[in-house]
């Protein structure tokens, strides 16, 4: 009995339409992305499952690191109105003037680590050779000079006089830093009664059922 032969027929896939899908996912996320600013001092943050979002506006970060080998403190405050409203107050209470140009700069920085006597320094410089590593030795905070504490009640003062709002603080310290420097830049908040404040971590998975027990 004769075989009877099947007609063969393409097996191809268009792929058109799916890489027209894929392309246009693709721009969305691109064009929808924010982008990750450089920071000034890298911090390992200790992991937790606490998924506490931070707010947007309204807040100050005390970054604890190290710069150079040594403990350092940055500070950085959301909105660039209240960061120039602060530092105008830093400038009239350490007898500084500052440009335009450079209350302009300023605003455009999120973080800073340096005394303020060369904070003009740090503002000429561009923002890649502002935050190379070691460039920023951290802003004095110890029983002679501390600077942080200014900055602290200053970024009071201007979030209110702008916001009309309270400043929200976080601090933001590195896993392997040592707790009595942590408890130092509390003593600093608390000093100037802002006893509520968070501590920033890494996102870490919440253990399964059977590790629990």
């Amino acid at each position: 009995m004769a075989k009877i032969k099947m007609s063969k027929k393409s097996t191809s896939t268009d792929m058109t339409a799916m890489c027209d899908v894929a392309f246009l996912l693709l721009t969305f996320f691109i064009l929808t992305a924010t982008a990750k600013l450089p920071e000034p001092i890298v911090v390992d943050t200790p992991s937790s499952t606490v998924q506490t979002k931070l707010p947007e506006t309204d807040l100050s970060t005390l970054t604890i690191g190290k710069s150079d080998g040594k403990d350092a403190v940055f500070f950085g405050v959301k909105g660039k109105d209240v960061r120039v409203k602060t530092l105008e107050l830093m400038a009239e209470q350490y007898k500084m003037t500052f440009t335009d140009q450079e209350k302009q700069q300023f605003a455009l920085i999120d973080e800073f680590g340096v005394p303020i006597e060369a904070l003009k320094q740090i503002l000429a410089m561009s923002g890649a050779d502002r935050n190379k590593p070691n460039v920023q030795p951290g802003i004095p905070h110890d029983s002679i000079n501390n600077q942080l504490k200014d900055w602290i009640y200053t970024a009071r003062q201007a979030n209110i006089a702008v916001a009309d709002k309270e400043l929200e603080f976080a601090i933001k310290g590195d896993a392997n830093q040592q707790y009595p420097k942590i408890k130092q830049i509390m003593d600093i908040l608390q000093d100037q009664k802002i006893n509520s404040f968070s501590l920033v971590t890494g996102l870490r998975a919440a253990p399964r059922p059977s590790e629990t027990k």
